[in-house]
């Protein structure tokens, strides 16, 4: 009997539902009929509300070490040939290019230098912002400088590079090479004033640490950042026919000596924090200034060629504070020189300067 009757039971709870909720609405309309009646009002769908949602739009963070604005720029190479040297300044920007090619040690034209390119370490052949680009050398050569204490021309600066990076011998002054390179770079700076500096000439001033640079730290982060492309030996990427290096050595028998101003830990610090590893700039820096300092105390620790530096800064006491051989005009240590920390340098500098 209760299944008989268990489907009607069903029908009329349904009714009973339905009729409530009929109810209900009946006299929802019925209130809003009375509250239209006695003056209200419906917002209208045209009418601004009191609130308002704010939007916000967000700028991307710029994260470079230094601002872009008015950053150098290179000439467009397109205008070279208007140039009346133009086969020159060609030629010279080859062989910053490919340096090895031509003067390295299976060099077409002379036998050298020890494999690497000038633009290892002036990137893309002398133009990247930041990159120890050409930009200032038409500009402020001939000047005097401290290194050699001496009035030095622009041949005279390509031949310390070849002698110090390069690790080899000098290129002969009135060679075709000397003469192509030196109205490549002088190309480059022909539209910075005399005696003026662009904004973003040579090497990024990287911040002095409060402690030294560690060569140990810097071991970990060459393996990770460095290594894949230079190599856990330090000896670089070869080309495949041997002409010169994909990826540079940085330490070994090919690599610069240590007289090169890569040597020093700010330059090398300066130049891996705005251009290492592979796809870093100025305007996204991929280390931090604590492993920039640290990768270069690593690479400087390491074996390399050595230079007679015996007539290197007549005048001590304008050595770099990051200059690592003595004597100095000072009582830090050479390691203190070479490592840092360099606070305490200069803070001792500033003030025997003021006596």
């Amino acid at each position: 009997m209760k299944n008989i009757f268990e489907p009607l039971v069903k029908m009329m709870s349904l009714m009973v539902g339905l009729l409530a909720s009929i109810t209900l609405l009946t006299a929802l309309l019925i209130g809003l009929v009375v509250f239209l009646f006695n003056g209200g009002s419906l917002p209208s769908i045209n009418q601004s509300s009191d609130m308002t949602i704010a939007v916000v739009e967000t700028q991307p963070i710029y994260r470079g070490v230094v601002p872009k604005e008015g950053m150098w720029k290179a000439p467009e190479w397109s205008t070279v040939d208007q140039e009346p040297n133009a086969d020159d300044i060609r030629y010279g920007r080859e062989l910053i290019a490919n340096t090895s090619a031509y003067l390295g040690p299976n060099g077409s034209v002379r036998k050298i230098s020890n494999g690497m390119n000038c633009q290892n370490c002036h990137l893309n052949a002398g133009t990247a912002p930041l990159g120890n680009n050409y930009s200032a050398v038409a500009s402020t050569y001939p000047k005097i400088r401290g290194r050699s204490g001496q009035m030095e021309d622009i041949p005279k600066r390509i031949n310390d590079c070849f002698e110090r990076s390069l690790n080899g011998k000098a290129l002969d002054r009135n060679s075709p090479e000397m003469i192509a390179m030196v109205a490549y770079m002088e190309w480059l700076g022909k539209d910075v004033i005399q005696g003026e500096t662009p904004q973003g000439v040579g090497l990024y001033e990287i911040p002095f640490l409060d402690r030294a640079a560690d060569p140990i730290k810097g071991k970990s982060v060459y393996a990770q950042h460095c290594q894949s492309c230079h190599m856990e030996d330090g000896n670089g990427m070869m080309k495949p026919d041997k002409s010169g290096y994909t990826y540079p050595p940085l330490w070994g028998d090919n690599s610069y000596n240590h007289g090169a101003g890569l040597y020093r830990m700010s330059r090398f610090a300066g130049y891996v924090k705005t251009n290492m590893p592979l796809g870093a700039t100025f305007e996204r820096p991929m280390l931090t200034d604590e492993e920039s300092w640290d990768v270069a105390a690593y690479v400087n620790s390491m074996p390399r060629p050595a230079k007679d530096l015996s007539k290197d800064w007549p005048d001590i006491s304008k050595k770099p504070i990051d200059h690592p051989f003595g004597p100095f005009s000072d009582e830090f240590s050479e390691e203190q020189h070479k490592f840092g920390p360099f606070k305490p340098i200069k803070a001792a500098r500033e003030t025997q300067a003021t006596k």
